[in-house]
């Protein structure tokens, strides 16, 4: 039987990053659900939270889990329960795109401190920042279609 602890710390947003959950009971009924919903599939979700047009996760990933299936699994499934639950008053979409990076185990609390404090985070920094800091940070590039 193979052992496997890897974390990977995943950000994606809402479509055009609309602030789709801009109150906070709606949001952590959306988190809620991102957690019991991976838990039934066997994702284990370690912390997630976010603001008003994001979402942080942080998830160990099982033997047989892709980084890809993961992420369709939880935006395609919560965004299909917030449409059927009619929790937002236009159509809802997560935006395509999304972030992945592995999280050392030694800095896991640290992790899980930044996920819990998204409140606290955005009222100093906007996710645009956040999002350019993560792009340098981790050397992302965006490639353009051919």
């Amino acid at each position: 039987m193979p052992f496997v602890k890897v974390y990977i710390h995943f950000v994606w947003t809402t479509k055009n990053r609309y602030p789709y959950f801009n109150s906070k009971e709606l949001r952590l009924k959306v988190w809620e659900h991102i957690r019991e919903n991976s838990k039934s599939k066997g994702i284990f979700v370690d912390f997630v939270s976010g603001h008003d047009d994001h979402c942080h996760c942080l998830v160990s990933l099982g033997i047989n889990q892709t980084i890809q299936k993961i992420m369709q699994l939880i935006k395609g499934e919560s965004s299909y329960w917030i449409n059927k639950s009619q929790l937002t008053a236009e159509k809802f979409e997560w935006q395509d795109e999304y972030y992945a990076v592995s999280v050392s185990e030694s800095v896991l609390d640290r992790v899980r401190k930044y996920i819990k404090n998204q409140e606290d985070h955005h009222r100093k920094k906007s996710f645009q920042e956040e999002y350019e800091e993560f792009i340098e940070k981790f050397g992302f590039q965006k490639f353009q279609d051919l």
